[in-house]
């Protein structure tokens, strides 16, 4: 098996328009020759440190351009990514790393104290690439980044001795469902025809750079490529995936320069740079946005932006209505994917829509080419269609371009990616049922999963380190809505006897152990958080107890 090969994509796009722009982040701006050019400078780096074929190289960075150019690096040398979210804690980073065999890291220089305090526990790590972000100097463990990339010009095009395939990985971590992070094992080849699978005129399977070629100058002949804006960061699958669909049709790709979400920052570089489409996580992102232009509505002209797409989590019905009214030429597209399964169902809105079909709708899905709503019949024991109009709860199932399987992980591998019909599916465990029109109506996942502004958090993980708190004798945490993020976390705290502890100190508590976007916003105390005689908990209990809390019941 082979296939498309992202080193060799952009390889071919920066020599069919080396002097557009492909990558930008304030006044730092490079071509698409100085994109290839750049990685070929850390593309060698690694080759000469000793890595061999997929060995695993970390990307330990807020968003900024050496994001993107470490991807094209390591594609180049034949390595395999591994994306490490910026807010893990210290055990959660050795984890991270010793779970992926991790041999190189690159980071900003801000994380070197949170590095040097792991650096024993993941002895696999021998190569450090120090990305200067003006936060001190580099440590004395670690080199360079920036010579490295401006010599990439005297250095010519890099690869490794085992030439490059479509079977090479791109590892993207996410949650598991005992709340330790799993890596979900792409093929470039898979991930290439996933993201390209949704255009009108999809490439063949087996690679064709010269029709690349010939398109890429087609279309960016006229003018200039499409320019991409993540909002969300690039270390989640919503940011990287859409900033390289971007790039694989010869456009560009500028990153914020503020390090937390800024309605007004974003706003203004939509205007000042023409941005044409862009990435959120939902209404975490649409709500601020949306207070921003109705507050001076006046003041930007975001006319440019003609594609919003929101992933991990759905836009509420007055989000898509609220930027529509500011910019009625938008489309704006909630998609249905996972780490596990790209472009599984779409739902696109524009005012056209709105003003034919009523108010914007949210929860109904299209499903994409290739998916189906499949249920596990136990009077059967086999798979079969949930009949549309039917009330029946099924989940949504993928074929085609899909992952291999998770890292290291032949069990959860086997429970996600099944066999159906004689085809291989990608079943993550979005629940849904398919309507009488045959839309599909999304209903969440079937696990405790609380999605908070599109991050994965499992109530096992938060629970347990609560009970690492002297005062705590049991948990439950569960997810209520919240108007910005989505859910947000609450927890049920039963105490030990005689002890004490308040709300805030237990919040500040899980702060200290865990991300703090996995800490509770709330905590409530409680006589008994409901365990049932066998100790399960029961989690609707459990939500029902918060919900009336939460309301001052």
């Amino acid at each position: 098996m082979t296939g498309w090969n992202f080193a060799e994509v952009f390889e071919t796009i920066a020599d069919t328009t080396p002097d557009a722009l492909a990558q930008a982040q304030g006044d730092r701006e490079y071509t698409w020759r100085e994109f290839s050019e750049r990685a070929d400078g850390v593309a060698a780096h690694l080759l000469a440190a000793g890595l061999v074929e997929q060995d695993k190289v970390a990307q330990y960075l807020y968003n900024c351009p050496e994001y993107l150019e470490s991807l094209f690096a390591a594609f180049k040398a034949g390595m395999a990514t591994v994306n490490t979210n910026y807010r893990y804690t210290a055990d959660e980073l050795a984890y991270l790393w010793d779970n992926a065999d991790v041999i190189a890291v690159v980071f900003h220089g801000t994380f070197a104290p949170n590095i040097d305090e792991i650096r024993a526990r993941v002895p696999r790590v021998r190569v450090w690439l120090w990305v200067d972000d003006g936060s001190g100097e580099c440590p004395e463990w670690a080199t360079p980044y920036e010579p490295l990339a401006a010599a990439g010009h005297t250095v010519g095009r890099t690869a490794g001795p085992w030439g490059r395939s479509g079977d090479h990985l791109y590892i993207l971590y996410t949650g598991g469902t005992t709340g330790m992070p799993k890596g979900v094992m792409w093929r470039q080849a898979d991930m290439f025809g996933a993201l390209d699978g949704t255009t009108k005129d999809p490439y063949p399977d087996q690679p064709d750079y010269a029709l690349l070629a010939a398109r890429t100058a087609e279309a960016t002949g006229r003018k200039p490529g499409p320019r991409n804006l993540p909002g969300a960061p690039l270390m989640h699958g919503t940011g990287t995936f859409n900033a390289v669909s971007n790039l694989m049709i010869g456009g560009s790709v500028r990153t914020l320069e503020g390090r937390h979400f800024d309605a007004v920052e974003l706003l203004d570089t939509i205007e000042q740079h023409s941005i044409n489409s862009m990435s959120m996580v939902g209404d975490a992102f649409a709500k601020p946005i949306l207070r921003a232009l109705d507050a001076e509505p006046d003041r930007w002209d975001i006319s440019s932006l003609r594609v919003i797409l929101s992933s991990g989590v759905m836009l509420s019905a007055e989000s898509k209505a609220g930027l529509l009214r500011h910019n009625p030429r938008l489309i704006i597209v909630d998609s249905l994917g996972s780490s596990e399964a790209l472009s599984m169902a779409t739902n696109i809105t524009t005012a056209a829509d709105t003003a034919t079909d009523g108010p914007a709708r949210t929860a109904e899905f299209q499903l994409g080419k290739g998916a189906r709503v499949v249920i596990d019949d136990p009077a059967t024991g086999e798979w079969r269609d949930v009949e549309a109009g039917s009330g029946e709860l099924g989940r949504v199932a993928l074929r085609g371009h899909t992952p291999i399987g998770y890292y290291k992980d032949p069990v959860k591998s086997a429970g996600t990616f099944v066999t159906i019909d004689g085809a291989r599916y990608s079943i993550p465990g979005d629940f849904a049922e398919v309507r009488a029109d045959g839309t599909v109506k999304l209903l969440g996942r079937g696990s405790q999963c609380i999605n908070t502004g599109g991050e994965k958090v499992y109530p096992e993980e938060v629970e347990e380190c609560l009970k690492t708190h002297p005062a705590v004798f049991d948990a439950a945490v569960v997810g209520l809505p919240d108007e910005r993020f989505g859910e947000a976390i609450t927890a049920l705290v039963r105490l030990a006897d005689d002890a004490a502890a308040d709300p805030d100190e237990l919040i500040d508590h899980v702060k200290a152990h865990l991300a703090r976007y996995k800490a509770p916003k709330a905590v409530h105390i409680v006589d008994d958080i409901g365990r049932a005689v066998n100790g399960k908990l029961d989690y609707r209990a459990a939500k029902a107890t918060a919900t009336s809390l939460a309301s001052g019941g």
